[in-house]
């Protein structure tokens, strides 16, 4: 259950291992020997005098405003506390302790200039579950996010708030209960090289991307099962279909569908019962395919980015050079971030299609309608749709991109900034929506496989129904809906339903 840092590049699983089971993060000799010989090199800036951008000087306007070497840590301080304008509700704690570690892991490469007892801190805090309160809004992703990482650094200096162990302190008494001393002060640069960064829109993304892929898992499970219900033709998944036009997310989802619907008594081949199926059902492997493709394109971006040094200044030790740029714009994960947004919303596009099918009484193929007996009395599965229709709706509100935004700020010396922030609270907010969704297609589907009465289920599909079964029954008459699509929503938070899969058929792939 420990996690070293800093002699290799830190992968979406190593970050949830630290996130959600809580592994103990150590960082390695060799990333402590680059910590000192950048902070070195600070030192020598500000005991000479030279002018250099947030280390010896204002920030963003006040760049031209040259700092005494006396009035450094009062900069560094002042910086944390007037830049501390976050506002809305708190991240979640994983996603606030990915922000701990990815800064961590920033910091950690030599070119921030940072004190080793600073980031020493940080890491106590992730080991003892001391995690900073900050508020999800106020970020522009540009110059990094700024104001969310300033209330990080707050509780570091024992002001803000923070949780212990899950519960809500002050920053100060948060440090106390964990027998963390705070920082007695900030030196040169290290207020800079704390908040000037993209840790808080990578965490955000990141958990999205990881939760994101193993919904898309889901999503194929959800596919399959509606298939037993609607009696689906097998033939559109045909390995020689996705082979020619080549998308490796296509011929994935087709190998995953027809393994989990391997054995299975009711699907049915073309001709048998009708020619062709709907889009719904026959272009799964093009439509979910696509989805993948996406998801495994932002994998690659957001990994470059957890490693990526973001700050302003870089310190070049080797080449003696203390450099101003732009690393902690986000624009290039900001893109990615929009691009996934739209990539998770079109998986709730095409499950609710599916949902709708089946509760359809003229697309159904002769199940009862809105999958109840005695309709009329019943209302069965009705409203089900109706409520997975408006979260789909609402994701294309959502899905609209943030990085096609810009508005300037700093007197118009930050003039373009990237949104990134914004679009990837977006796409967890969709995230949770199209959770939701496929829950109610798998809710739907199952009620739909009892009514079939089928009598094999495919290898895949059989376990997967099972366990539905086990936290929700037969809807054989109307009762309260919203307790069943939350208890299937949480086996599909827990991973539960892909965990019973794989068991029978193997690792399905993304």
């Amino acid at each position: 259950m420990k996690l070293l840092i800093g002699d290799k590049k830190l992968t979406l699983e190593d970050l949830v291992k630290v996130t959600r089971q809580n592994y103990e993060v150590i960082i390695s000799d060799s990333a402590k020997e680059k910590i000192a010989i950048a902070r070195k090199l600070v030192d020598e800036h500000v005991e000479e005098g030279k002018v250099t951008y947030g280390i010896t000087t204002g920030f963003g306007k006040f760049s031209d405003k040259v700092i005494s070497k006396e009035e450094t840590a009062t900069l560094q301080r002042n910086l944390i506390i007037s830049h501390a304008c976050g506002v809305g509700n708190p991240l979640p704690i994983d996603t606030a302790r990915g922000i701990m570690l990815l800064r961590v892991n920033n910091l950690i490469q030599g070119h921030s200039g940072i004190r080793q007892i600073v980031v020493d801190l940080l890491v106590e805090m992730i080991n003892k579950e001391v995690t900073p309160y900050i508020p999800e809004k106020g970020s522009l992703g540009a110059s990094g996010d700024l104001a969310p990482l300033s209330h990080m650094v707050l509780v570091m200096l024992g002001l803000g708030k923070a949780y212990y162990k899950g519960e809500l302190l002050e920053g100060e008494l948060a440090l106390k209960k964990a027998k963390i001393k705070p920082l007695e002060s900030l030196s040169s640069k290290e207020g800079l090289a704390l908040i000037n960064g993209t840790q808080v829109m990578t965490s955000v993304g990141a958990h999205t991307v990881y939760d994101g892929i193993n919904l898309m898992k889901h999503l194929d499970i959800a596919a399959s099962l509606s298939m037993e219900a609607l009696r689906g033709i097998i033939c559109a998944f045909d390995p020689k279909i996705q082979e020619v036009r080549g998308h490796l997310g296509q011929i994935t989802t087709a190998k995953n569908i027809k393994k989990i619907l391997k054995a299975s008594s009711s699907i049915t081949k073309q001709g048998e019962l009708r020619v062709q199926d709907p889009y719904s059902l026959r272009c799964t492997p093009q439509i979910h395919g696509a989805s993948k493709d996406a998801l495994n394109y932002i994998k690659d971006k957001v990994e470059i980015e957890m490693n990526a040094v973001t700050d302003n200044p870089i310190i070049f030790p080797l080449q003696n050079e203390v450099l101003s740029g732009g690393n902690f714009h986000g624009q290039p994960v900001a893109l990615p971030f929009d691009f996934l947004a739209i990539a998770l919303a079109e998986m709730a596009n095409i499950s609710e299609r599916r949902l709708e099918r089946l509760v359809n009484p003229s697309l159904n193929n002769d199940l009862p309608a809105f999958l109840v007996n005695n309709g009329g009395l019943n209302s069965g599965f009705m409203i089900v749709q109706y409520s997975a229709a408006s979260l789909v709706s609402e994701n294309k509100v959502l899905a609209h991109p943030a990085s096609v935004d810009s508005i300037p700020s700093s007197a118009n010396q930050e003039d373009h900034v990237s949104m990134g922030t914004i679009a990837a609270r977006k796409a967890a907010e969709i995230l949770g929506n199209v959770r939701k969704v496929i829950a109610m297609e798998i809710l739907g589907a199952c009620q739909g496989i009892d009514l079939r009465v089928i009598e094999k289920l495919g290898k895949g599909t059989k376990p997967a129904y099972k366990l539905v079964r086990e936290v929700v029954e037969f809807y054989d008459k109307d009762r309260v809906m919203y307790i069943d699509i939350e208890k299937v929503e949480e086996l599909i938070k827990t991973n539960k339903i892909v965990e019973k899969v794989e068991e029978s058929i193997g690792e399905l792939k993304i």
